[in-house]
Protein backbone atom coordinates (compact mmCIF):
# COMPACT_ATOMS: atom_id res chain seq x y z
CA UNK A 1 0.00 0.00 0.00
CA UNK A 2 2.75 2.32 -1.07
CA UNK A 3 -0.40 4.95 -2.04
CA UNK A 4 -1.16 5.01 1.52
CA UNK A 5 2.77 5.62 2.94
CA UNK A 6 3.34 8.53 0.14
CA UNK A 7 0.43 10.51 1.49
CA UNK A 8 1.17 9.70 4.85
CA UNK A 9 4.77 11.03 4.24
CA UNK A 10 3.26 13.85 2.34
CA UNK A 11 1.37 15.19 5.85
CA UNK A 12 -1.52 13.40 5.58
CA UNK A 13 -2.85 11.64 8.69
CA UNK A 14 -2.98 8.21 7.97
CA UNK A 15 -6.86 7.65 8.14
CA UNK A 16 -7.47 10.32 5.59
CA UNK A 17 -5.07 8.66 3.75
CA UNK A 18 -6.71 5.73 3.21
CA UNK A 19 -10.13 7.02 2.49
CA UNK A 20 -8.03 8.98 -0.19
CA UNK A 21 -6.64 5.78 -1.44
CA UNK A 22 -10.03 4.06 -1.41
CA UNK A 23 -11.59 6.79 -3.76
CA UNK A 24 -8.76 6.63 -6.11
CA UNK A 25 -8.79 2.74 -6.40
CA UNK A 26 -12.60 3.00 -6.98
CA UNK A 27 -13.01 0.64 -3.52
CA UNK A 28 -16.29 1.25 -1.62
CA UNK A 29 -14.59 1.48 1.97
CA UNK A 30 -11.68 2.68 3.23
CA UNK A 31 -11.75 0.29 6.16
CA UNK A 32 -10.70 -2.55 3.25
CA UNK A 33 -7.92 0.08 2.01
CA UNK A 34 -6.63 -0.35 6.01
CA UNK A 35 -6.77 -4.37 6.65
CA UNK A 36 -4.85 -4.10 3.27
CA UNK A 37 -2.22 -1.54 4.84
CA UNK A 38 -2.21 -4.02 7.49
CA UNK A 39 -1.56 -6.85 5.42
CA UNK A 40 0.85 -5.64 3.73
CA UNK A 41 4.08 -6.15 6.26
CA UNK A 42 3.36 -9.31 7.09
CA UNK A 43 2.75 -10.56 3.21
CA UNK A 44 6.35 -7.96 2.44
CA UNK A 45 8.01 -9.72 5.70
CA UNK A 46 7.34 -13.30 4.41
CA UNK A 47 8.06 -12.99 0.67
CA UNK A 48 11.42 -11.34 2.11
CA UNK A 49 12.15 -14.17 4.10
CA UNK A 50 11.36 -16.78 1.34
CA UNK A 51 13.73 -14.82 -0.85
CA UNK A 52 16.67 -14.33 1.25
CA UNK A 53 16.23 -18.35 1.99
CA UNK A 54 16.84 -19.06 -1.61
CA UNK A 55 19.32 -16.53 -2.13
CA UNK A 56 21.14 -18.19 1.25
CA UNK A 57 20.35 -21.80 -0.46
CA UNK A 58 21.77 -20.36 -4.03
CA UNK A 59 24.95 -19.13 -1.96
CA UNK A 60 25.62 -22.20 -0.23
CA UNK A 61 25.71 -23.76 -3.09
CA UNK A 62 27.91 -21.37 -4.56
CA UNK A 63 30.06 -21.96 -1.47
CA UNK A 64 30.36 -25.36 -2.23
CA UNK A 65 31.19 -25.68 -5.69
CA UNK A 66 33.98 -22.94 -4.87
CA UNK A 67 35.60 -25.16 -2.14
CA UNK A 68 35.78 -28.32 -4.69
CA UNK A 69 37.27 -26.10 -7.17
CA UNK A 70 39.54 -24.88 -4.70
CA UNK A 71 40.34 -28.11 -3.65
CA UNK A 72 41.54 -29.34 -7.43
CA UNK A 73 43.34 -25.82 -7.91
CA UNK A 74 45.47 -26.97 -4.95
CA UNK A 75 45.95 -30.37 -5.96
CA UNK A 76 46.80 -29.57 -9.59
CA UNK A 77 49.81 -27.21 -8.08
CA UNK A 78 51.00 -29.61 -5.74
CA UNK A 79 51.23 -32.06 -8.95
CA UNK A 80 53.03 -28.99 -11.00
CA UNK A 81 55.14 -27.80 -8.15
CA UNK A 82 56.42 -31.52 -7.48
CA UNK A 83 57.20 -32.01 -11.35
CA UNK A 84 59.12 -28.64 -11.19
CA UNK A 85 61.48 -29.88 -8.69
CA UNK A 86 62.19 -33.20 -10.23
CA UNK A 87 65.14 -33.64 -12.00
CA UNK A 88 64.69 -34.34 -15.60
CA UNK A 89 66.92 -36.65 -17.40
Amino acid sequence: MDMVAQLVAQGSAEWPAMRKTADLLGVTSAETVRQWVRKAPAADAEGASRADNEEIRRLKQEVAELKRANGILKAASVFFAAEIDRPHR
